[in-house]
């Protein structure tokens, strides 16, 4: 493993981080996993977690270092970890640029990949071009950045708008303008079908979720794990007693009206 260095503090726009350099070669920039959790506003665990449950996926020394594997050569790191969290974690990782990108993927989440392109313009490639003297590449990637924030700023107005008009076809229009400012073509969104759990459906109906889910069992509206149907599709959600992810069925409109129907006879 290439020597780890910390840069210390590193900050772009609200995020900060530490910054690392090493570990997956001379220069190349990383990122630990505890800021990668903060930075996405999730725990440390369910970063942790996406790895062990995608391990395959991740090669060692390419990806991801796991540094409770290699304390020896990680030791510069401690400083960076209370002793307890040292010492209680089962792995402390470390991503590559490269593992970075994965996990991103793994997460699934839009909000995740805007995040990761910010990281990746202004600090993995910004730092590189600075130290190899290329500040024409520095200048380009700024402007970038810059045309993508008043993008993205126009389209957040527009999508609020859209998203205050009570006429689906004006929503429409808005809604196409925002994706142009974003995509640069002129896009007619599919407006998505509104959606219930059966939490919401038992407030409507003045039942409980388990009613409601035992109705929705004996008129078989579930699609088989995982899918979906007319009805609703699967989806994973987070456990009220734990961090970890279980199956919840969504409901449609025509399911919501399904299990109306049959709870009012």
């Amino acid at each position: 493993m290439e020597a780890l260095k910390v840069l210390g503090t590193e900050k772009i726009g609200k995020i900060e981080f530490t910054g690392i350099e090493g570990g997956f070669g001379e220069d190349k920039k990383a990122m630990l996993a505890k800021d990668i959790a903060t930075i996405h506003n999730q725990p440390v665990g369910n970063i942790n977690r996406i790895v062990n449950n995608n391990r395959k996926w991740f090669e060692d020394g390419i990806d991801v270092i796991d540094l409770k594997t290699n304390a020896s050569d990680a030791s510069v790191l401690q400083n960076t970890f209370t002793k307890a969290q040292w010492g209680n974690a089962n792995n402390i990782y470390l991503f590559s640029e490269r593992g970075y990108s994965m996990l991103v993927k793994f997460m699934n989440d839009e909000k995740a990949t805007q995040v990761y392109k910010q990281l990746l313009n202004n600090y993995f490639n910004m730092r590189v071009a600075i130290k190899e003297n290329k500040p024409s590449l520095v200048t380009q990637e700024r402007l970038a950045i810059m045309k993508d924030n008043s993008a993205t700023r126009k389209a957040n107005i527009l999508y609020k708008i859209a998203m205050a008009t009570e006429s689906n076809s004006s929503k429409q229009q808005l809604l196409a303008r925002a994706a142009k400012e974003i995509t640069g073509e002129m896009v007619i969104p599919v407006m998505k079908e509104k959606e219930y759990s059966a939490t919401d459906i038992a407030k409507r109906l003045g039942t409980t979720a388990t009613m409601v889910g035992r109705t929705a069992n004996r008129l078989g509206l579930k699609a088989d794990q995982p899918g979906q149907n007319e009805y609703g599709r699967w989806t994973n959600s987070k456990s009220r007693y734990s961090d970890k992810e279980v199956p919840q069925w969504l409901y449609t409109e025509a399911g919501y009206k399904a299990i109306k129907k049959e709870v009012k006879k």
